[in-house]
C-alpha cells in the first residue's frame, strides 16, 4: 500500500512529482535574476556617476537609494495580489507564470541600456513580471498534492532549496561580472538566465498537465467574483464603517505624505475590503475561524521581512562602507556577502526540516504558527550581531566580517522556521477557491515588510546604525514572544487542521504494515 496520493497521471522523481523539479528549476533562475538584481540595485544608486571601477552609478544618496529600493521591493510582492487575481478569473496559474516569466525576460533586457528611463521602465516590468509568477508558481507546486498528501512540506522545502540556490549562485557571480564588465553587464546577466528559466517551463508542460489550468466560472449558486463581493460591502454595515474609515486615512495619508503612500493606502484600503468580505462569506465558522489565522500570521510575515530585509539596503551599504572585507588581500566584493543567507539555507535546509520531524515524532510543539514565531526570535538575534559590529565600528573606524557572518547564519535559521512553513501553511488553510488571491496576499504582506525595511534603514541616516539594529532585536523578539503566548487560541482556531495531517499520516502508515504482513 503507498503512503502517498498521487494525481492522475503524475510521473515521480525520487518520491517526488516531476513538476516539482520542473517548478523548481523554473523559479531558481526566476530568484537568480531577482537577488543577482537586488544585490546591485542599492549600490548602484549610490555609486558616484565617475570615479568607480564598476562604472558610472546614479550618484543618488543613501537615503534616496534606500526610499526607492523599498518601493521597488514592495511592489514586486504586491503586485501579487493583481497576479492571483489574474490566474483564477482570466488566465490560470500555468499561463499567468508563462506570461510572468517572458514580462521578466524584457524587462531585465531593458535594464542592460544606461538610459534613466531605462531604468524605472526595467523595474516597472520586473514588477509586473514577478507579480504574474511568483503567487502563481507557489501555488502550482500545493496543487502537486492531494489534500492529506504527507510528502507537501517535503516538497515545498524542495521548492525553497531552489529559491535559495538561484539566490546563492547570483550573489555569488554577479558581483564577480560587475567588477570585470559593469553594471549593466550584471543586469544584463540577470535577462539571461531568466530566459533559461523561461525554456525550461516551456520544456517542462507535460509534467504539468494536472496542475495550473484554468476553469472558467459555470455561474454555479457558490461562485461568487470579486466584483459581487465588493458589491456586498454596501450591504454590510460594520464592513462598510470599517472600510470607509480607512479610506479616510488614506486620502488623509495622500496629503500629509505624498502621492505614492496615498495610492498605496488605497490599494490597501480595497484588499482589506475585498478579504472582510471573503470572510463573510464562507460557508462555515471552521473556515471562517480558519482563514482569521492566516491573516494574522501574514502580521509576523510583514515583521519578519521588515527586519530580514535590512540584506539589501542598510545591511548591504554598512558592508560596503563600513565593513573590513580584506580576505589575505583580497576585497570580498560587497554583493557577495549576499549569499551566505543562501548558502546557509542550502547547508542547513535539511537539518532544520529533519529537527522539527524529530520534534513532531515526539509529540512536542511543533506546529506552523510556533515555528513562525520562533523563526522571528532566530532572526531578531542575528542583529544582536550588527549591535557587536556596529559598536566595534563606533571605536575602531572599522568592524569585522565575522559579525556580517554570524548575523547571516541566525538570519537564515530563522528563515528556514517561517518562509518555506508559512507557503505549506497558506495551501492548508486558504479556502481552495481564493488559493491563488490568498498566496498573493501573502506575497503582498511580504512586499510591505520590504517597505517597512526600507523606512527603517532610511532612518539610520537620522538615527545611526546602532541605534535602529538595537530596536529591531528588541522589536522582533518582543513580537516572536507575544505570538508564542497567544499560541494555544490560534491553534483552536485552526480546528486541527495539522493534526488531521498527522492522523492521516499515521492511518497511511499502519495500512502500508498490514499490506507488508
Amino acid at each position: 500500500m503507498s503512503s502517498t496520493v498521487k494525481l492522475p497521471h503524475q510521473k515521480e522523481l525520487f518520491g517526488q512529482p516531476v513538476g516539482l523539479y520542473i517548478l523548481f528549476l523554473t523559479e531558481m533562475w526566476e530568484r537568480f535574476s531577482y537577488y543577482g538584481m537586488r544585490a546591485l540595485l542599492v549600490l548602484y544608486m549610490t555609486t558616484q556617476t565617475v570615479g568607480d571601477d564598476r562604472g558610472a552609478g546614479l550618484g543618488w544618496t543613501n537615503q534616496e537609494a534606500l526610499a526607492l529600493y523599498g518601493w521597488y521591493t514592495m511592489l514586486v510582492y504586491v503586485m501579487s495580489i493583481p497576479g492571483g487575481m489574474i490566474a483564477d478569473k482570466l488566465l490560470g496559474q500555468k499561463k499567468s507564470v508563462l506570461f510572468g516569466a517572458i514580462i521578466l525576460c524584457l524587462g531585465h533586457g531593458v535594464l542592460v541600456m544606461t538610459d534613466i528611463w531605462a531604468f524605472y521602465l526595467g523595474l516597472g516590468l520586473v514588477i509586473l513580471g514577478v507579480g504574474l509568477l511568483k503567487p502563481n508558481i507557489s501555488t502550482m507546486v500545493g496543487g502537486l498534492y492531494k489534500e492529506g498528501d504527507i510528502r507537501r512540506d517535503k516538497g515545498f522545502s524542495i521548492f525553497y532549496i531552489g529559491i535559495n540556490l538561484g539566490s546563492l549562485l547570483a550573489t555569488m557571480v554577479v558581483g564577480l561580472v560587475v567588477a570585470e564588465w559593469g553594471w549593466h553587464a550584471g543586469f544584463g546577466l540577470a535577462g539571461v538566465v531568466m530566459v533559461l528559466g523561461l525554456i525550461n517551463y516551456i520544456y517542462g508542460q507535460k509534467y504539468l498537465v494536472e496542475v495550473g489550468n484554468f476553469t472558467p466560472s459555470k455561474g454555479s449558486e457558490n461562485e461568487i467574483s470579486y466584483g459581487q463581493l465588493y458589491s456586498r460591502l454596501f450591504k454590510s454595515p460594520k464592513q462598510l464603517t470599517f472600510a470607509s474609515i480607512l479610506l479616510v486615512l488614506s486620502i488623509y495619508g495622500w496629503y500629509t505624505l505624498d502621492w505614492a503612500y496615498g495610492l498605496l493606502f488605497l490599494f490597501l484600503t480595497a484588499i482589506t475590503s475585498l478579504l472582510m468580505m471573503i470572510y463573510k462569506e464562507l460557508e462555515s465558522q471552521v473556515f471562517k475561524d480558519r482563514f482569521l489565522v492566516l491573516l494574522l500570521s501574514f502580521i509576523m510575515v510583514i515583521i519578519f521581512w521588515g527586519a530580514f530585509e535590512q540584506a539589501g539596503g542598510l545591511m548591504n551599504l554598512y558592508t560596503e562602507t563600513n565593513t573590513d572585507r580584506n580576505f589575505f588581500g583580497w576585497m570580498i566584493p560587497t554583493v557577495m556577502f549576499q549569499s551566505l543567507n543562501a548558502g546557509f539555507i542550502i547547508l542547513f535546509a535539511t537539518g532544520v526540516a529533519g529537527f522539527w520531524a524529530k520534534r513532531k515524532l515526539k509529540g512536542k510543539e511543533a506546529s506552523s504558527l510556533f515555528k513562525m514565531a520562533l523563526g522571528i526570535i532566530i532572526m531578531g538575534f542575528g542583529f544582536l550581531f550588527m549591535v557587536f559590529a556596529a559598536m566595534e565600528f563606533e571605536k575602531s573606524g572599522s568592524s569585522s566580517m565575522l559579525w556580517l557572518v554570524l548575523a547571516y547564519l541566525f538570519h537564515t535559521i530563522g528563515e528556514l522556521c517561517i518562509s518555506p512553513v508559512a507557503l505549506s501553511f497558506i495551501t492548508k488553510l486558504a479556502p481552495v477557491k481564493y488559493a491563488a488571491l490568498m498566496m498573493g496576499v501573502y506575497f503582498a504582506a511580504t512586499g510591505l515588510g520590504n517597505k517597512v525595511a526600507g523606512i527603517v534603514g532610511e532612518s539610520a541616516s537620522d538615527y545611526g546604525e546602532l541605534t535602529i539594529f538595537s530596536g529591531i532585536l528588541i522589536f522582533t523578539v518582543i513580537i516572536g514572544g507575544i505570538f508564542i503566548l497567544m499560541l494555544k487560541p490560534l491553534k483552536r482556531l485552526t480546528h486541527g487542521v495539522e493534526e488531521k495531517e498527522r492522523d492521516l499520516k499515521n492511518e497511511l502508515t499502519e495500512g502500508f504494515e498490514l499490506a507488508d504482513q
